[in-house]
């Protein structure tokens, strides 16, 4: 053997560059696949943390993707490949000659060899692609397959409401999928015989050969077939039809798209025969034609019939030919979202309540709420931040708590949540490892201020935990023994805890996390799964982590249920409660589906964006389309070990049943909440926002219950934009509210903690509505809604027209309207309506703060409003004796209670001193309205400098009398 001297610049020739690409697609792959198993793996970890059965949500979730993964990929290439091999085996044995055919001849020359790699390649990659398509239809398989029956059939077709919310969707899937099959094996069997001569362009005689004709006229008529199935489905997907007036079959559909549907599906069976025929037949005459009558039939009875019905016998008679299927619509409408049981009640509000009527409802008049949750978040972190690194959350959130004589009354509630570690002493180990939770309960009267701070009245507060309820013994009413907050709104991404020390309170002490919350880095594998999945190496190096180490992640309350119960829909708002000496995190959680026959579709994000979802402790929902909603779970966290626990609220729920058959054991009974902690969560449980926001939404078209009223739309009603920002809806309130007794006759109803809300004509602001849930679970009227009508006659000023009613009033004008540069800023709060003494009471606390530095509100005014009356004072027992008549008592706090009893008067009756000064502001405001009318500017600036002189004379003398916030309020209240 001998070798050759390859020369200069020459390499001998070697597999090394034909390896190279195949070793690097290799080593890719391999990567990719780790990083895929190091998620599952983690995922996995992750659901077995949570404990009581949630492990099965994953394992579930994962065997049914896996098996549609296969089922639908496998039977997708099977049947394509299939379809393909045919094809090539009825291939003719002679291809005459021609151009076309020496064209094709040089790429079967070039095929061939590689034919086995190609049909390999092109199968694997279309069952890849069919295959993660059919995994991601998880919910509608497993909805399928455990389905429960509604107990109610539906108006058009007497079938149960289950088949359409569970069945239909199934059967649509199943009908699209393999129309996809088809279509494919059309396409390839075309490009194969094509290919290899079975199908020609150019050439004499017969364009395809009979093995070729044969095997298409079967696929066609497949499809054909496929197509009858698809009409008479459409039959059923009449139920969720736009074309009449509203959601759902009407007279057109039912009266001509139906039977069309009938009878071209009829038509493409019979077409589908013909093809199926044709095997044996020469030419494609025969089907052909049935396949154009199909496609004229398709337009004639499908497109111009239901046209002609549509706009000749439907729409000069719109209303009577539409009415039953617009009481349809009404019907299945209230029952999807929970509203079918609400009769409107009549409610047409007086002007001035008598003696009688005030005593009736002074029950109410000492728990209107005064502190605004979507303003007091700064005064919070003023006032009970105690350290830089802890937040609130924004909006605070309102629950209901007893005072020292077990009354419960509205109050405000947050936790003390971490921020992370000063920016001085920012690094991997502050940021993971110590850094790791918030600390901290505060609660705060929602109707009480501090007589000197004219701040909150804190019942829970301070560092360590203190509160200002005691029992004899000395210790809290409400204790909180666990204040730490691991799993919280603001927690950070992920955190080590369990063997290192961790900040805590105070400052220089230091503690160990000793809960079962996380997963533990008991191996090296987990830490190197963590470490992919966080894309951390720190993870892995650090040396203080080790067995006993747990890593806690996925710690927003909402994050945690959503990911334990992906079948459900999670309010946008967590609220925390104090009880069993533990911080515990009340979720509500909705099961929603869009199949509900008849039912119109909403979109959930639009209904349920107002105001406080643009706060960042608020989510926001997805814009999915809805037309049946339930709140048929409560959810909670511990905030200390993080564990969910579910407790089905709305047993009889269907599609509860449904998804509980699916994931058995992940859902606790609604009784084991009631003796959760000794009931002690289930007292804090409240009506929930978004359900309650869709329903006042759906309620604003459908309170109208006549097809008639209905069809016109004069009377449909929209959610008042929030006065006090811009364009945007008004949210709903917690307060506590006495609704007037339902025949209108009898007492009025006890006071009730409520959610509410206020509607206002449509293009117009007087109004209309009253809409509001009992939200006391110790009520046996729990959940139920109320629904107050006030007649168009009687006019009424809704939210928008009655804040800048309060902003003009001749008393209030001249103090709030603070000129450009002044030192201190008016913050109007929520503007509050209730039913009261047979008319509607508004309510809007004002506060003020510094124009530049520590920006906290403070409560300064309250602005109340009944009738044509307009009080404006320093407190509400003030503002109300200048809307009622001379004489009438106004029932006061207890003296005892902590009432903010500044002994100030309405300015009608100040001090001579402070009313000389509000008559100094009136007059340097007066002017300055003048010189702008007249535009003088200068004398307008004179005027502005002369009101601002004013206004900080009338602060100073305020607060020399103790009716203005101290410089450093009090962090207990």
């Amino acid at each position: 053997m001998s070798f050759r001297n390859p020369g200069p610049g020459r390499r001998l020739p070697g597999r090394g560059p034909r390896l190279l690409a195949p070793v690097l697609i290799t080593l890719a792959v391999l990567i990719a696949l780790f990083f895929v198993f190091a998620g599952v793996w983690t995922d996995l970890l992750w659901y077995r943390s949570l404990g009581d059965g949630f492990s099965k949500v994953f394992t579930t979730q994962m065997k049914t993707k896996v098996l549609l993964f296969f089922s639908g990929g496998l039977l997708m290439a099977l049947a394509v490949g299939a379809n393909m091999v045919i094809a090539y085996r009825l291939r003719p044995a002679y291809r005459p000659v021609s151009v076309e055919q020496q064209g094709l001849e040089r790429y079967r020359t070039s095929v061939d060899p590689h034919r086995k790699a190609v049909l390999y390649t092109l199968l694997g990659a279309i069952g890849l692609f069919s295959g993660l398509s059919a995994a991601g239809q998880v919910g509608t398989w497993l909805a399928f397959m455990n389905r429960t029956p509604f107990g109610e059939k539906d108006a058009q077709f007497g079938m149960d409401i289950s088949f359409f919310v569970f069945v239909y969707p199934f059967l649509r899937l199943i009908l699209g999928f393999v129309f996809v099959m088809v279509v494919l094996s059309i396409l390839t069997a075309v490009a194969v015989h094509y290919l290899y001569g079975g199908l020609r362009l150019q050439g004499p005689g017969d364009k395809a050969s009979s093995s070729a004709r044969a095997h298409l006229s079967v696929l066609v008529g497949l499809f054909v077939l496929l197509k009858a199935v698809a009409y008479w489905f459409d039959r059923w997907g009449l139920a969720y039809s736009e074309r009449g007036r509203v959601t759902g079959p009407g007279y057109t559909d039912v009266n001509a798209v139906l039977p069309a549907k009938t009878i071209l599906a009829a038509i493409a069976l019979i077409c589908a025969i013909l093809f199926f025929v044709n095997i044996w037949r020469r030419g494609m005459m025969l089907p052909g034609v049935g396949f154009g009558l199909l496609v004229l039939s398709a337009i004639l009875l499908g497109g111009v019939y239901p046209l002609l019905i549509q706009q000749f016998q439907v729409k000069p008679n719109e209303l009577a030919k539409e009415s039953p299927y617009i009481d349809r619509n009404i019907k299945a409408t209230r029952n999807a979202f929970g509203v079918s049981g609400l009769e409107g009640q009549n409610y047409a509000p007086t002007k001035q309540p008598g003696t009688k009527e005030l005593e009736e409802y002074s029950k109410t008049l000492p728990n209107v709420r005064l502190l605004d949750p979507a303003l007091l978040s700064p005064t919070f972190r003023q006032q009970q931040q105690l350290q830089g690194f802890y937040d609130f959350a924004n909006p605070l959130d309102i629950d209901r708590y007893p005072d020292k004589d077990g009354n419960k009354q509205d109050t405000l509630v947050a936790v003390r949540e971490l921020t992370g570690p000063p920016s001085s002493q920012s690094g991997w180990v502050n940021e993971h490892l110590t850094y790791t939770h918030g600390y901290g309960f505060v609660s705060a009267k929602g109707n009480e201020v501090d007589p000197e701070s004219k701040g909150p009245v804190y019942q829970t507060y301070g560092m360590p935990q203190d509160c200002s309820d005691k029992l004899e013994d000395g210790s809290c009413r409400l204790k909180v023994d666990k204040p730490q907050v691991y799993f919280g709104e603001q927690s950070p991404q992920y955190s080590i805890v369990g063997n290192q020390k961790e900040l805590d309170y105070p400052p220089d002490q230091e503690t160990i996390y000793s809960g079962t919350g996380g997963v533990k880095m008991d191996s090296f594998a987990n830490r190197v799964a963590y470490a992919l999945k966080f894309q951390d190496r720190n993870i892995l190096l650090s040396g203080q982590i080790n067995e006993k180490s747990r890593i806690l992640y996925d710690r927003s309350p909402r994050e945690r249920v959503q990911k334990a119960a992906p079948w459900l829909t999670v309010d946008s708002n967590a609220y925390p409660v104090a009880a069993g000496g533990r911080v515990v995190w009340v979720v509500d959680a909705y099961t929603t589906s869009a199949g509900y026959p008849y039912s119109e579709r909403v979109n959930l994000q639009d209904l349920t964006r107002d105001s406080n979802t643009e706060r960042p402790s608020v989510g926001t929902q997805r814009r999915d389309d809805i037309n049946y909603i339930r709140n048929s779970v409560k959810a909670t966290v511990d905030a200390y070990d993080g564990t969910v626990t579910l407790y089905a609220w709305d047993e009889k729920d269907p599609v509860l049943k449904t998804w509980s058959k699916a994931f058995p054991g992940t859902v606790k009974p609604k009784a084991d909440l009631k003796t959760a902690m000794e009931g002690a969560i289930y007292s804090h449980i409240r009506y929930p926002e978004d359900i309650f926001k869709v329903q006042r939404g759906v309620l604003s078209k459908y309170h109208v219950t006549d097809a008639a009223g209905f069809y016109s739309g004069q009377d449909y009603w929209e959610v008042p934009v929030d006065p006090t920002e811009k364009d945007i809806t008004e949210p709903p309130y917690y307060l506590t509210i006495q609704m007037p007794s339902k025949d209108g006759k009898s007492q009025p109803e006890a006071p009730n903690f409520a959610l509410t809300s206020t509607y206002v004509a449509r293009n117009g602001n007087n109004l209309t509505g009253y809409l509001s849930a009992n939200s006391n679970p110790e009520s046996p009227d729990f959940g139920q809604l109320r629904l107050l009508q006030v007649p168009r006659e009687v006019p009424i000023w809704g939210p928008t027209q009655m804040q800048n009613a309060f902003k003009g009033n001749e008393q209030a004008a001249p103090i709030l309207n603070r000129p450009q540069g002044s030192t201190t800023q008016v913050v109007y709060g929520n503007l509050l309506t209730l039913p009261f003494a047979d008319g509607f009471m508004y309510v809007q606390p004002v506060y003020q703060q510094a124009a530049s530095g520590a920006q906290y509100p403070v409560l300064g005014w309250v602005l109340v409003s009944f009738g044509d009356q307009i009080g404006f004072a320093t407190t509400f027992e003030d503002a109300l004796k200048q809307i009622l008549k001379p004489g009438t008592d106004v029932p006061e706090q207890d003296a005892d209670s902590g009432s903010p009893d500044t002994g100030q008067q309405p300015p009608t009756t100040a001090s001579p001193s402070i009313q000389q000064a509000i008559n100094d502001v009136k007059q340097a405001f007066s002017e300055a309205q003048t010189a702008l009318k007249s535009g003088d500017l200068n004398k307008y600036a004179a005027a502005q400098d002369k009101l601002e002189a004013a206004i900080n004379k009338l602060v100073e003398l305020q607060e020399k009398a103790g009716q203005q916030p101290a410089p450093t309020p009090s962090p207990g209240g």
